[in-house]
């Protein structure tokens, strides 16, 4: 009996270490930006560079989709002048602390809000990081909301937010 609680301990073990691991980080990474519907999502593929842990490639991520998909590409961005000051990684959780730019007045309100922080957790939240909720900082401070006012920050946002 001890033996058979001894194997069903090891499998339930092993399970648990390979399948809540994340996915292994190739030599792209797919980063969204939401077309200017305000709705629909499109990925394009960067390449990373040599550091491969997770904190990097998100912080290299979180960079390559504050400054938006090539130029040319409908899309809408983030306000000029935005910029990634950190990105931490715990567990499934990642923060990330933006410059006071993001905050800046956008024609479109909340529609531009909700849609850049929709791309931002949809290019975070992708397998391969293993991060399942994004929590925002401005300038190192937790906020309520930006100045559109529809969408909360001072909670954690996931996919299921949008």
């Amino acid at each position: 009996m001890g033996l058979l609680v001894l194997f069903v301990v090891a499998v339930a073990a092993a399970w648990w270490f390979f399948g809540h691991r994340p996915g292994t980080v190739g030599d792209t990474i797919a980063v969204y930006y939401t077309k200017t519907d305000g709705v629909t999502l499109a990925p394009w593929r960067v390449s990373l560079g040599p550091a491969r842990d997770r904190t990097s490639v998100a912080f290299y991520a979180v960079t390559q989709c504050i400054a938006g998909p090539p130029p040319g590409t409908p899309a809408v961005r983030f306000p000029s002048g935005t910029r990634v000051l950190a990105v931490d990684v715990a567990g499934a959780s990642a923060t990330v602390d933006l410059s006071h730019e993001v905050a800046g007045s956008s024609a479109e309100g909340s529609f531009a809000e909700s849609a850049e922080f929709k791309a931002l957790v949809w290019t975070l939240t992708q397998p391969s990081l293993g991060i399942s909720s994004v929590n925002v900082r401005i300038d190192g401070a937790r906020v309520a909301t930006l100045p559109g006012g529809h969408l909360e920050l001072d909670e954690a946002l996931s996919r299921a937010s949008f």
